[in-house]
C-alpha cells in the first residue's frame, strides 16, 4: 500500500480524505475547477477525514504510525489493519474518493507526491 516513506499524519491524511468526499459533481454538471473550489474540497475532505479518524482510533493510529515507519513495514501494517477491518477500509475509501474525482476531472494534483503514492495504493486496495 505504501511504497515510499510518507508522512501520513492525521491532518495530512484527513485533508486527502476530506478533499475526496464532497466534490463529486452530477453527471450533467461541469466540474468547478477553480482554485477556490479545489481548495474548498480539500478543506471539506480534511474535516471529514479528521472526524472519521477521531471516531476510529485504530485506523488513525495505524495511519499515523505509517508515516514514521519504513515503507515495507508501513504497507504491511496498513494492509493488515484494513484487511482485519474491511468496513473501515470501504468507509475511508469512500471519504477519499472525491480526491481522485477532482484530480481526474480538473487535471490537477491536490496531494504532495509522497501522499499521492500512498493515496493511489490505498484506493487500489
Amino acid at each position: 500500500m505504501l511504497n515510499e516513506r510518507t508522512t501520513l499524519g492525521l491532518p495530512v491524511l484527513a485533508a486527502a480524505i476530506a478533499a475526496a468526499a464532497l466534490t463529486a459533481p452530477t453527471a450533467s454538471a461541469a466540474p468547478d475547477c477553480s482554485g477556490a473550489a479545489v481548495a474548498g474540497t480539500v478543506s471539506s475532505v480534511t474535516g471529514s477525514a479528521q472526524q472519521y479518524l477521531a471516531g476510529h482510533p485504530g485506523a488513525g493510529a495505524v495511519l499515523a504510525a505509517a508515516g514514521r515507519q519504513a515503507p515495507a513495514q508501513a504497507a504491511a501494517d496498513v494492509r493488515g489493519y484494513f484487511t482485519a477491518n474491511p468496513g473501515e477500509y470501504y468507509e475511508l475509501r469512500g471519504i477519499l474518493a472525491p480526491i481522485g474525482n477532482v484530480q481526474q476531472q480538473c487535471n490537477v494534483s491536490v496531494l504532495p507526491p509522497a501522499l499521492s503514492v500512498a493515496y493511489d495504493q490505498f484506493m487500489a486496495g
